[in-house]
């Protein structure tokens, strides 16, 4: 697994960039994760949000309870945008608008947790909004920018439009899953205000694939 990368610091704030294969908060029965290896180094942070165990890219933390306060009053005020890249199965012909949207209110799928699925009755409303970067033989390299933010939201959405993630150990079929060694999500744009001062900031990381 690769290392945690620290992008950013100071006394409100940290940025860092997960590694795929590491939890971002400690799970039932693992207590190695992004929030604990971050602590060990800076006691005062604490979790904002997350991302997927599957997912690499930004995550940000709040350096003391007034800093978490101010970032998480952000999110839920959708102040805070975030952007992915990922590699789809098949080819995904871009909309003539250049961004389309995805539309489907999600739910826990409850006899098999941790899967969310498309549910237009008892779903909460998510949308995504996506557009194409590229393709790449039988795949399709996009940009995803989910304006809700519901567990699992963009790897469900692709699925259900027919293109699951590359490497997706819950929503791609057999096929699609081998064609990656880990799922091919990665948040590479990160944009939010400052908790201190409240000026925006934004960074950026590469996708690793």
């Amino acid at each position: 697994m690769d290392a945690i990368s620290l992008l950013h610091a100071d006394e409100s704030l940290l940025i860092l960039v997960k590694p795929s294969g590491l939890l971002a908060v400690p799970g039932r029965t693992m207590s190695d994760c992004l929030a604990a290896r971050v602590q060990s180094q800076f006691p005062d942070a604490l979790v904002v949000h997350r991302l997927d165990m599957a997912t690499s890219g930004l995550i940000a933390m709040g350096r003391g309870a007034a800093a978490q306060r101010a970032l998480s009053i952000a999110f839920a005020e959708r102040r805070v945008h975030k952007r992915y890249i990922a590699r789809v199965a098949g080819r995904l012909e871009a909309p003539a608008t250049g961004w389309g949207e995805i539309e489907l209110p999600l739910r826990c799928d409850w006899p098999n947790r941790p899967r969310q699925m498309v549910d237009p009755e008892l779903g909460k409303a998510s949308l995504t909004r996506w557009r194409v970067l590229a393709h790449e033989d039988d795949a399709t390299r996009v940009e995803l920018e989910p304006v809700t933010g519901r567990s699992h939201q963009l790897r469900v959405h692709l699925a259900a439009l027919g293109h699951p993630i590359l490497g997706d150990e819950l929503y791609a079929p057999a096929e699609a899953l081998a064609r990656a060694p880990r799922l091919l999500l990665h948040a590479a744009e990160l944009a939010l205000p400052h908790p201190l001062h409240g000026e925006v900031m934004r960074f950026a990381s590469p996708a690793p694939f």
